[in-house]
Formats: structure tokens, C-alpha cells, sequence
């Protein structure tokens, strides 16, 4: 095969994949799964709820989030567990006096195959399951997330008109530092390729997602299910419980902007980081998968521009074509971050980018770094030690 061909054969492949994922793949690109659209009424009685927050390290937004928190206009009864997970830099003492709402809870030291998150969440829901009155719903919340003050009653009214045992949203994330501006909108839109919220949301189909940021999960059904202790040592902990509650009834998962994230990342290596630290325990650790996964990202992203710039005759048309499906499908997300449709043209590169980081995630893990939360290597290595 020349050269021709094969770039004759690769505009065919990249046109096949694009109009594939504009067409199928549960129209992710719309980003249509928001909060603010088809509203709940009010619940003819509100339950009550307890919010889990697992916290380590974070004093300098702590009381931003617990005082959102607080500050909660919901009509049913509320409570706020903080789990303060050996906190080394004053987080309880930051999250103190913030309200009759707000219990603060020293964790346990950490036992064996246990994630710290999970284990921080464990604690935090049998708290909850001591309440008088017990919690009908917990809400499972990053301790450097702020809510406006009708989230909850929002969240609540929409579960309870659902009958959801499980009800996410994905926490909008900042776009202030030029890094954030370049990587986070395609964080999401990757995320969103990845497990397609019509899909995770249909009761027919076995996809299931969550965002951690912000879950609030039925009791009963969680206990049922066998409780956070039944994916104890996941790395991806949102998605994983996502998958454990869909067998116990219907989940949903949607943007909003009425939760936010608090934690900047002031450079692309703080973002590269992030990704890294659950990339390739997406891909179950598998180097077959890896190596499928950055040609696969290489082929989708990387090919379609390098068609239109190097190739000659048909192919050119193809790879200019699949490129422009590329920058269409990335323009909703662009929209609610409100970055320039003309971002779109930076995709290639940002999936190049983001190639990269998935590679720095298995090398993370291969050298024993896996999974870096908050000081800890959590994931496991291939060969099966702990990390």
C-alpha cells in the first residue's frame, strides 16, 4: 500500500468514526442532560437528608464549601457530616462554627485495600444512619464544591419526581487560568464521550455514570446494595458507585451550574495530574487497552487535521471533513463554559495533550505512583502490589 492509499484509507476510517459519533454514541456532543431544564415540583413532602463531605487537606476551601452547604434554603430536614480525613494543615479547625448543621467527624486511620475517599465516605454514611431522623437520601459531596443555595431542593425535588436512587450532576469546573481556558472544557467533553449521560441515563441500558462531586444517593438502596464498602478499593469511586446503584432502580446525570468547583488548577501539568491519577485505571491497568487507547485518541483527533494539511486528492476532503464534525461536536460544551466557538479548532491538540497524560498515568502506576490523591498512591500496579 502507498502513501496515497493509506491516506485515502485513514480519511475514510477518521469520516466513519465522526459521523459515527455525531449521529450515535447517545448525542453526547449535545451536552442536552442539564439541571435547569425540565424542572421537578416541589415533593408533597420533603425527605430528609445528610450530606457526607470527605475531606483532607483542605483548608483553604473548606469553609467556602460547608458554608454553602449551610447555607442550603431546603424545607426538609438537613444535616452536614464533615469527615475529616487526617488532615495535616487545619481543615476541622477552618470548617469549625460554621452552623448547628454541621458535624465534624475525625476519620479512622485507613485499613488495607481501601481507597481514602471511600473510606472517608463509608464513615461519613454509617454517621448518617445514626441520625434521628435516619436520612432518606445522603448527599456525597467533594469538600471543594460550593452550592448555591437551591441546589439541594432542586436535586431532592428531581429524585423523588424520578424515583432515582442515585441523582448526579457534574459540578462546573473553573475556567480562569489559561490552562484551565485550554484543558477543561474537553475534560468534560472526553467524560461525557466517554459515558454518555442519555445512556448512563436510560433504565435499559447497563452504562451507568456519576459525577463525584455531587451525588445524592437513597439510603435504603445504597445499604441494599451492599454500601460504599462494596467498591472499596475503586479508583474511579463516582462511576463505580454509579454502576452499583443502577441495579438497584434509575440513576440521572446531568450539568448544572449550580454547583461549582472551587480548586483551581493554575497550570497544565496541575490538570495533567488530575487526569493521570484515574486514566489508566480506566483501562483496567491493561497495556493492550492502552496502546488501543492512544492510537485509537491518535487516529480520532491527531489524523484528521494532519489529512487536511498533508494529504493530497480525496483524502484531503475526508480529513478536512471529519476535522470539521470534530470542531461542531465541541461547540455545546464550549457554549456553557462560554469559550469562543473558535476553540474548537484547538482540539487536536488538546487530544494530543490528552494522550499524553493517559500515557503519564500507566507510568505513574508502573513505577508505583498510582493513583496520587491527597498524598497517597492508591491504584494497584500490574503486577498486583499495592501502590
Amino acid at each position: 500500500m502507498n502513501l496515497g492509499d493509506l491516506s485515502l484509507v485513514l480519511g475514510v476510517v477518521c469520516l466513519a468514526i465522526w459521523t459515527y459519533l455525531l449521529l450515535g454514541r447517545g448525542g453526547f456532543w449535545r451536552m442536552g442532560e442539564r439541571d435547569d431544564r425540565d424542572e421537578a415540583a416541589p415533593p408533597a413532602r420533603w425527605p430528609s437528608v445528610a450530606a457526607v463531605v470527605p475531606a483532607r487537606n483542605e483548608a483553604d476551601v473548606i469553609a467556602r464549601s460547608i458554608g454553602s452547604l449551610a447555607a442550603q434554603d431546603y424545607p426538609g430536614d438537613f444535616r452536614i457530616i464533615l469527615v475529616d480525613d487526617h488532615s495535616e494543615d487545619g481543615t476541622a479547625e477552618a470548617a469549625a462554627g460554621l452552623g448547628e448543621r454541621v458535624e465534624i467527624l475525625r476519620g479512622a486511620p485507613l485499613p488495607p485495600g481501601w481507597t481514602g475517599k471511600l473510606w472517608a465516605m463509608k464513615q461519613g454514611a454509617e454517621r448518617a444512619a445514626t441520625l434521628d431522623p435516619a436520612p432518606d437520601y445522603i448527599l456525597f459531596t467533594d469538600a471543594d464544591i460550593a452550592h448555591t443555595p437551591e441546589n439541594l431542593a432542586r436535586l431532592t425535588a428531581r429524585a423523588e419526581r424520578g424515583q432515582l436512587v442515585l441523582t448526579s450532576l457534574m459540578a462546573k469546573l473553573t475556567v480562569e487560568t489559561p490552562a484551565e481556558r485550554m484543558l477543561i472544557p474537553a475534560f468534560v467533553f472526553f467524560f461525557a464521550m466517554l459515558y454518555p449521560f442519555s445512556q448512563a441515563n436510560d433504565p435499559k441500558r447497563s452504562l451507568a455514570a456519576a459525577a463525584g462531586g455531587c451525588m445524592l444517593v437513597r439510603r435504603d438502596a445504597l445499604e441494599a446494595a451492599g454500601g460504599v464498602a462494596a467498591i472499596r478499593g475503586e479508583i474511579i469511586d463516582d462511576c463505580a458507585l454509579a454502576r452499583l446503584m443502577k441495579r438497584q432502580g434509575p440513576i440521572w446525570l446531568g450539568l448544572t451550574e449550580r454547583a461549582q468547583s472551587l480548586r483551581p488548577y493554575q497550570s497544565a501539568n496541575a490538570i495533567a495530574r488530575m487526569v493521570a491519577r484515574s486514566a489508566y485505571a480506566q483501562l483496567g491497568f491493561s497495556p493492550w487497552l492502552l496502546a488501543a487507547t492512544v492510537l485509537g485518541m491518535l487516529l480520532v483527533y491527531v489524523t484528521p487535521p494532519a489529512l487536511t494539511v498533508f494529504a493530497h486528492g480525496p483524502a484531503v476532503v475526508m480529513g478536512f471533513a471529519a476535522w470539521a464534525m470534530m470542531i461542531i461536536a465541541f461547540q455545546p460544551i464550549l457554549k456553557f463554559y462560554r469559550r469562543p466557538a473558535i476553540w474548537g479548532l484547538n482540539l487536536p491538540l488538546i487530544g494530543a495533550l490528552y494522550t499524553m497524560y493517559t500515557l503519564q498515568s500507566a507510568w505513574d502506576v508502573w513505577r508505583g505512583r498510582g493513583g496520587m490523591w491527597k498524598g497517597r498512591a492508591q491504584a494497584q500496579s500490574p503486577q498486583g502490589g499495592g501502590a
